[in-house]
C-alpha cells in the first residue's frame, strides 16, 4: 500500500506563528491602545496628546530596535530571537502594576514595551514563514497575520472589560501573564527556522520533484545559501526607498485613525464599551485584510494589490473626515483596518520578491521600522491635533492626502527581481549554495 504523504511542516510553522502573533505587542499594545487612551488620560490628568506621546515613544523605540532584531534573525534564526523576547515582553506587561502617578513612568513603560515587543512581532514570524514558502508565500503570510487579526478583534473588548473591573494597570498585567503561559511553550516546541532543517524545500517541494531532485535534496538542503541581495546593495536601490516611503505614509495614516477610533466614536455619542466594539470592527477588517491580501498577492502583481488597499483606506479616512455619524465612522474605520491588516503582509512579501531571502530579516525589519515609526508619529499628531482644535478634522484631512500618495508610490515599482521559482530552479539554487 502506498504510504500517505505527510502534511507539509510549514503549515505547523504558520499555525505556531499565528498563535505567537495573537499574544504579541500588536493586539495588546497597538490595537488596544484606543481603549486604554481615555482611562490613562484620566488617571494622569492630561490630554490625549500627552498619552499619545507614550505610544509614539513605543513606536520610535520599536523602529530603532527592529534593524537589530532583523540582523539577529538573519544570523541566528527567528526562534532564538522570539523565545527571550516573549519572556521580556511578559515581564514588562506585568510591571504595569508598578506604574505610579507620574507621567514619565508611563513613558518608561511604553519605552520598555517598544524595546521588547519587536522581537515577538511580525518581523521574526514573517521572516521565518517566507523561508518555508515560495509559491504560497502570500497566503502563508496572510494566515500567520490572522493571529494579529483575531487578536485585534478579541483583545480590545476583553481589555475594556478588564479595565472596567480591575483598572488599566491590572489589565496590562493580565495580558502579560497570558503571554508568558501560552505562546512560549508552543514556539519552543514547534517553530523551526527553515525547511532545510528538515531536509525540505519551500512549499513541500521535495514530494513534487523528479527522482533525481528528491535524491539530492536532503544532503544539499543541509547547507543552502538563500538567494537574494546583500543589505549593502539593497538600501541603495530606488525600489527600497519607494517601498519605505509608501509604508511610512500609509502606516502614519492607518495607525492614527485606528488607534483613535474608540475615542472618536465616544466623542460621537457611543458609550465606552460600544466604542471599544469599534476597535473590534477594525480588528475584523484587519483579519479580512490579512487573508485577502495574502490570497491576492499569490495571484496578482503585489504593488497593484497594495495600491488598491491603500486607495480603499483613503476612502475610509475620507468617510471619517467628512461624516459625523457613528455608523459612517465605523464604515470608514473598517476600510482603514483593511489597509492596516494588509500592511505587514505586503512589507514582507514585497521585500522578499524584490530583494530575495538572503537579507530578508533586516529588510522586513527596515520596512517594519518605517511603518511603526511613522505610525507613532501619526498617532501623536492625531492626538495633538485634537487637543489643539478639539476636533479630528484637520489631522484626518492630512492623513487622507498621505494615504493617496502612498497608493501612488506603489504604482511606480518595477517587476519583481525574485519571482516564484519552479522546483528545478530551487534545486539549482541549493546546489549553487552547496558548491
Amino acid at each position: 500500500m502506498r504510504e500517505r504523504p505527510r502534511p507539509f511542516y510549514g503549515w505547523t510553522v504558520v499555525a505556531t506563528a499565528a498563535v505567537g502573533l495573537f499574544f504579541s505587542a500588536a493586539p495588546i499594545i497597538v490595537y488596544s491602545f484606543g481603549v486604554f487612551l481615555k482611562p490613562m488620560a484620566d488617571s494622569f490628568h492630561v490630554g490625549r496628546g500627552a498619552v499619545s506621546m507614550a505610544f509614539m515613544i513605543h513606536n520610535v523605540v520599536s523602529a530603532c530596535c527592529a534593524p537589530l532584531v532583523g540582523y539577529l534573525i538573519d544570523r541566528y534564526g527567528a526562534r532564538r530571537v522570539v523565545l527571550p523576547g516573549l519572556v521580556a515582553l511578559a515581564a514588562v506587561l506585568v510591571s504595569a502594576e508598578l506604574i505610579g502617578s507620574r507621567l514619565w513612568q508611563l513613558y518608561a513603560f511604553y519605552l520598555a514595551l517598544g524595546a521588547t515587543g519587536v522581537a515577538t512581532g511580525p518581523v521574526p514570524y514573517s521572516a521565518v514563514t517566507a523561508r518555508w514558502f515560495d509559491r504560497r508565500r502570500g497566503i502563508a503570510l496572510g494566515l500567520i497575520m490572522f493571529g494579529i487579526g483575531i487578536g485585534s478583534t478579541v483583545v480590545p473588548p476583553l481589555a475594556q472589560h478588564l479595565i472596567a473591573r480591575l483598572g488599566w494597570r491590572s489589565a496590562y498585567a493580565c495580558w502579560g501573564v497570558a503571554t508568558l503561559l501560552i505562546p512560549l511553550g508552543l514556539v519552543s516546541a514547534l517553530l523551526v527556522d527553515g525547511p532545510e532543517k528538515r531536509g525540505l524545500l519551500p512549499d513541500g517541494a521535495e514530494a513534487a520533484g523528479t527522482e533525481a531532485d528528491r535524491s539530492g535534496l536532503r544532503g544539499l538542503a543541509s547547507a543552502p545559501v538563500a538567494p537574494g541581495m546583500e543589505w549593502r546593495e539593497i538600501w541603495r536601490t530606488r525600489t527600497f526607498w519607494l517601498l519605505i516611503t509608501s509604508f511610512m505614509l500609509a502606516g502614519a495614516a492607518a495607525h492614527a485613525c485606528v488607534l483613535h477610533i474608540a475615542a472618536l466614536l465616544n466623542d460621537r455619542g457611543l458609550s465606552a464599551q460600544s466604542a471599544a466594539l469599534g476597535s473590534a470592527v477594525v480588528g475584523l477588517a484587519v483579519m479580512l485584510g490579512r487573508f485577502g491580501s495574502g490570497y491576492l498577492l499569490d495571484r496578482i502583481f503585489g504593488p497593484r494589490v497594495a495600491a488598491t488597499l491603500f486607495g480603499a483606506a483613503a476612502m475610509g479616512i475620507l468617510m471619517l473626515w467628512t461624516s459625523h455619524s457613528a455608523g459612517s465612522a465605523l464604515a470608514g474605520a473598517f476600510f482603514v483596518g483593511l489597509s492596516l491588516g494588509a500592511e505587514v503582509d505586503v512589507v514582507a512579501f514585497l521585500m522578499s520578491r524584490y530583494f530575495g531571502l538572503r537579507s530578508l530579516g533586516i529588510c522586513v525589519a527596515a520596512g517594519f521600522a518605517g511603518f511603526v515609526l511613522a505610525g507613532g508619529i501619526g498617532t501623536f499628531l492625531m492626538g495633538a491635533g485634537f487637543d489643539a482644535t478639539r476636533s479630528y478634522t484637520v489631522p484626518l484631512a492630512g492623513f487622507f492626502v498621505a494615504m493617496l500618495i502612498a497608493a501612488g508610490l506603489m504604482t511606480r515599482l518595477g517587476p519583481y527581481r525574485y519571482a516564484v521559482m519552479c522546483l528545478s530552479e530551487d534545486v539549482s539554487m541549493v546546489k549553487a549554495g552547496a558548491a
